[in-house]
């Protein structure tokens, strides 16, 4: 049996930024890396983005170059699922009965997509946006697609409508809630990018009420309302958040539930087992010490270098403001901070100019800033959030004013 001084689960952002940061700290242990997929580590955002639009090549989204991995000796063991993992002997098992073992685990396993456990889901056109696979599912399909459902109105599934629609397809959007972005931002936000999309001719339709999806000869026709409306469809793309992927962890004992339990160094609860990345369920200082999961590239890096560092004898509690980002159209959209929680919006310049900043405010501080094309105020809000400012209002409302004259 093989066995590593370290061995990361997950070759997505988390996994990799580990192994680097290893090796950049001047880590001289052995390390492999684990992944479910085929291909060595690379950037997810792009799928429903840059590469599912063929703006970028494959060879461009790669976190690093190939030839890095050899270089820096981290072994890449892909294409190999973990089913088990067993605290006590210090190994893991890969779907088929191999077993490796380890002295320090990282799991990084990230999650699966949710599916829609409905009427026709198993029909062919209906897709996921979390690999380069179901990326290239889409891309390859897309010539004989005419008509496009996107089910759920958050980020992943915006993104993909915006490329869709620069590709001539007709999209509908289908959010079950009253507004898009529901779940992680404010109404002006929600407002804005549906007259956006709107406007870009994607039916976005609110308040939906999905029954199932139709076809003929196993292929995807279209979706069945709850009223009996039938969308016309000859692809689906479903984007309604992610399943952690912890069970081999749980099933060890580790404490958990949405995700695995971290503590602030991202250790579970099992000796010698840390979690990071989006499957770690931790108590996040930016949400008043909520114990929550994140889904960011900025998150999976952050908790990869407090492990890393730790394993190397800097034990630093981890703590790092939250940031994410989002292009649509010619919109760049940069968030920083948690906005869950708010009890006041302040919106500083005009929606309508293309060009604005959503505020969120709780008693009276900054906790987090939404900017649309406003990468100013998106740099200098960074401060007004990690420092907890409380701002007055009005010159907060005031697009004139710089945010970092608020800062004293």
């Amino acid at each position: 049996m093989t066995s590593y001084d370290v061995l990361i689960v997950g070759a997505g952002h988390a996994g990799a930024q580990a192994a680097v940061v290893l090796r950049q700290q001047g880590y001289e242990g052995t390390v492999a890396i684990v992944g479910d997929e085929p291909e060595i580590p690379y950037e997810r955002p792009p799928l429903s983005k840059d590469y599912l639009a063929g703006e970028k090549a494959f060879e461009r989204i790669l976190i690093r170059p190939a030839t890095f991995w050899g270089e820096r000796k981290v072994e890449m063991l892909t294409g190999r699922r973990v089913t088990q993992v067993d605290p006590a002997a210090k190994t893991v098992t890969i779907a088929g009965g191999e077993q490796i073992g380890y002295g320090t685990l990282i799991w990084a396993a990230g999650g699966s997509p949710r599916m829609l456990p409905c009427e026709g889901a198993d029909l062919k056109g209906i897709h996921v946006v979390r690999t380069r696979a179901d990326a290239d599912a889409m891309k390859d399909a897309l010539d004989h697609v005419t008509d496009v459902v996107v089910v759920g109105g958050g980020y992943i599934g915006l993104e993909a409508a915006a490329v869709l629609s620069k590709f001539g397809k007709k999209v509908t959007v289908l959010e079950a809630l009253p507004r898009v972005l529901a779940r992680v931002a404010g109404e002006p936000l929600s407002r804005f990018y549906e007259e956006e999309h709107r406007a870009h001719g994607v039916d976005v339709r609110l308040d939906a009420k999905m029954a199932g999806f139709v076809g003929e000869a196993g292929a995807l026709t279209g979706v069945r309302m709850a009223d009996g409306e039938i969308i016309p469809a000859q692809m689906a793309i479903v984007g309604i958040g992610i399943i952690p992927a912890v069970a081999p962890l749980l099933e060890a004992g580790a404490t958990g539930g949405n995700g695995v339990d971290v503590d602030q160094f991202c250790q579970t609860s099992l000796p010698d087992i840390y979690a990071i990345g989006d499957c770690a369920a931790h108590a996040n200082d930016f949400c008043d010490g909520e114990h929550i999961r994140l889904e960011s590239v900025q998150n999976a890096n952050d908790q990869a270098s407090c492990v890393a560092k730790g394993i190397m004898g800097d034990r630093q509690p981890y703590h790092a403001v939250p940031w994410f980002w989002s292009n649509q159209y010619d919109l760049k959209l940069q968030t920083v901070g948690l906005s869950t929680g708010h009890d006041d919006i302040v919106v500083r310049g005009e929606p309508a100019s293309r060009n604005f900043s959503v505020v969120y405010l709780k008693q009276g501080r900054v906790i987090a800033l939404d900017c649309v094309n406003a990468t100013k105020d998106y740099v200098q809000g960074r401060k007004l959030v990690i420092d907890r400012i409380s701002p007055d209002r009005d010159k907060l409302a005031d697009a004139g004013v710089p945010l970092k004259e608020l800062v004293a």
